[in-house]
């Protein structure tokens, strides 16, 4: 049975957590566990904050998203990051189908490429793996290259 003392100061620990931003389910685990607290302690906090709409791994995904989204990210990115955020794979796809990633690729690329259109086979795959790092697919990128009339030498 958890000790009064113990339950207040998870809860404590988790307010000030979700004060600053949302946190997931897993976040706050690790970040408690870190703290030396039990997981059946933890776990028994964590479950009565869900229950009180404290926390919510749903409301973290959506606010996570949008800050990926203004990051410049793709969907694979996304898709990633809240996966190691410990949000499943139903939850990820909530907000996907009312984003245009094909403007998010243009804006991304071209933030940070230019207009430019005439370029070496070199600087293209340098590119090309940036874009991948941000997590936009080969085929989304392929597409890309089209539309704008990239020249490759």
């Amino acid at each position: 049975m958890l000790k009064a003392h113990d339950q207040l100061e998870i809860k404590r620990s988790c307010f000030q957590y979700l004060a600053r931003r949302e946190h997931s389910q897993l976040e706050l685990c690790q970040k408690l566990s870190r703290k030396g607290y039990e997981s059946s302690e933890i776990r028994a906090v964590l479950d009565d904050l869900v229950m009180n709409d404290c926390q919510s791994d749903q409301r973290f995904a959506e606010s996570f998203f949008r800050q990926c989204l203004a990051r410049g990210l793709g969907p694979l990115r996304i898709a990633y990051e809240l996966r190691q955020r410990g949000i499943t794979d139903e939850q990820t796809v909530m907000g996907e189908g009312q984003v245009d990633w094909e403007k998010q690729l243009i804006s991304v690329y071209q933030k940070k490429f230019g207009d430019n259109i005439l370029l070496t086979a070199r600087e293209w795959a340098k590119r090309l793996r940036f874009l991948q790092y941000r997590g936009f697919s080969s085929e989304m990128i392929q597409d890309l290259s089209k539309e704008l009339g990239l020249v490759i030498k």
